[in-house]
């Protein structure tokens, strides 16, 4: 299933589930002030200063490691950008007859390099363009080796580590585009959410009627943040996206001549 589609299931289930314990824990809240009205609030402050500081906490930490990471990935296409413009330059070293046969290798790995992202969400055809694009990684080195052997000694010092460079930041990307939390933070995080929510439903016990918009906003704002927490994890699939950063690969791409 879309990940995008399991983060908006889950912030549309975790608002419905937090009205419903808002109502509960209002309605156990009048009861209990109706069976003791002087001791329906006592120790109560404690509980509720400990879970919504967890809470918040919990959602200062996930928000932040989101966006760390996402802003991670965006800088990774320029670096990977970068990498591909040095050793496209550095070919200039290598005798002139080995250069076309590279430098059109070149054009298909950027392409290729350009698709494993435009494809997204297709996990099968990006999976494919990575395939195409590991292989023309192993096609280029063994022209730039044999190229290296031709020309001057200084080539391949320089060209070498470039092409090394060039790749290895796929697999930096490709590992930075798998890095989330684990399953259970994000858990724990909807668990204190509704229990918050009860709590907070508890508390408005002593008004006479209920306060839809304080409640309506209450479940808004969490189903919200936790919505954009799942959005920034998964940069290349939702509306908060990177999408724009692959603008330094396409010009590249319009470069290489």
């Amino acid at each position: 299933m879309n990940v995008i589609l399991v983060a908006a299931l889950t912030a549309i289930g975790l608002f419905g589930g937090i009205l419903v314990l808002l109502e509960a824990g209002r309605r156990i809240g009048v009861r209990r002030a109706a069976r003791d009205a002087e001791g329906a609030r006592a120790g109560t402050g404690a509980v509720e200063g400990a879970v919504f500081g967890l809470m918040g906490l919990l959602i200062a930490f996930t928000f932040s490691g989101a966006a760390s990471r996402f802003d991670a990935r965006r800088q990774l296409v320029t670096e990977e950008a970068n990498n591909i413009g040095t050793a496209w330059l550095r070919l200039d070293l290598l005798p002139a007859g080995s250069q076309p046969a590279l430098r059109a290798s070149f054009r298909r790995y950027v392409d290729a390099r350009l698709e494993v992202y435009q494809t997204l969400p297709d996990l099968e055809g990006a999976m494919a363009a990575l395939g195409r694009a590991n292989a023309l990684q192993g096609e280029i080195w063994s022209q730039a080796v044999a190229a290296c052997k031709e020309g001057p000694p200084s080539a391949g010092m320089l060209l070498l580590p470039a092409l090394n460079q060039m790749i290895d930041i796929t697999t930096t990307r490709t590992m930075a585009a798998k890095t989330h939390p684990p399953m259970v933070i994000f858990a724990m995080l909807v668990v204190l959410t509704l229990i918050s929510a009860l709590l907070a439903g508890y508390g408005m016990a002593a008004a006479k009627t209920r306060s839809w918009i304080h409640m309506l906003g209450f479940a808004f704002v969490m189903a919200g943040g936790v919505y954009i927490i799942l959005d920034l994890e998964h940069p290349r699939l939702g509306l908060i996206n990177i999408h724009a950063a692959d603008q330094v690969l396409v010009d590249l791409r319009q470069n290489m001549k």
